[in-house]
């Protein structure tokens, strides 16, 4: 089927190049965008909603380097509360 749409010109310039390096028409390119595209959706309609376990607390600790594994252990034992 024949249709006319419009297009940013930077997005048809993409199109031209990628089209032009695949071998492919512009049309070929556009459809298997399209095709990419509601596949993806289709495949996350049907995932479930994760839900996050979160605790109460103070948020992270002034002086608390979270990329410093083993302060981050120390800080965690000296403040272990038992109850």
């Amino acid at each position: 089927m024949r249709t006319t749409i419009r297009l940013d010109n930077d997005l048809l310039a993409q199109i031209k190049l990628l089209a032009a390096r695949s071998g492919k028409t512009m049309t070929a390119v556009i459809e298997d965008a399209l095709r990419e595209t509601f596949a993806r959706q289709e495949n996350s309609a049907g995932r479930d909603t994760v839900r996050l376990t979160t605790v109460p607390g103070h948020g992270l600790q002034p002086g608390i380097d979270l990329d410093d594994s083993a302060a981050l252990l120390d800080f965690m034992a000296e403040n272990d509360d038992p109850a």
